[in-house]
């Protein structure tokens, strides 16, 4: 099993990601509202009254988990997730990063509550 950690750096391209995530067999993704210390520590003087849209507002990423079962399924995801952002070796896209794990308990539980 392998943990996949991607950032996405424009938020408006979740659902698309997801999209294709859930075509390509990927699912049960964890989705975290996230921020880098790039952006965090950056000088920011708002200007919106001058500008007047207000685009310049602080934004942050969405950062996505999701355990997958081998390399082959890593592979998808990153080619999918490129597909819709375009290579994570530009800027502006986000990162991708994947890695095996060594201890997994409690990913595949039964449906009923008498478990315990």
């Amino acid at each position: 099993m392998y943990i996949i950690f991607c950032v996405l750096d424009d938020p408006n391209q979740l659902d698309k990601v997801l999209s294709a995530w859930k075509s390509g067999g990927i699912e049960g993704v964890t989705i975290l509202e996230s921020t880098g210390m790039h952006r965090r520590q950056k000088e920011y003087i708002p200007m919106r009254y001058i500008l007047g849209g207000g685009e310049d507002e602080e934004r942050g990423n969405l950062t996505l988990f999701v355990i997958v079962k081998d390399p082959e399924t890593v592979s998808r995801a990153l080619e999918l997730a490129e597909a819709v952002i375009g290579n994570f070796d530009h800027s502006n896209t986000g990162i991708f990063a994947a890695w095996p794990l060594e201890v997994i308990k409690g990913l595949d539980k039964p449906n009923a509550k008498s478990d315990k």
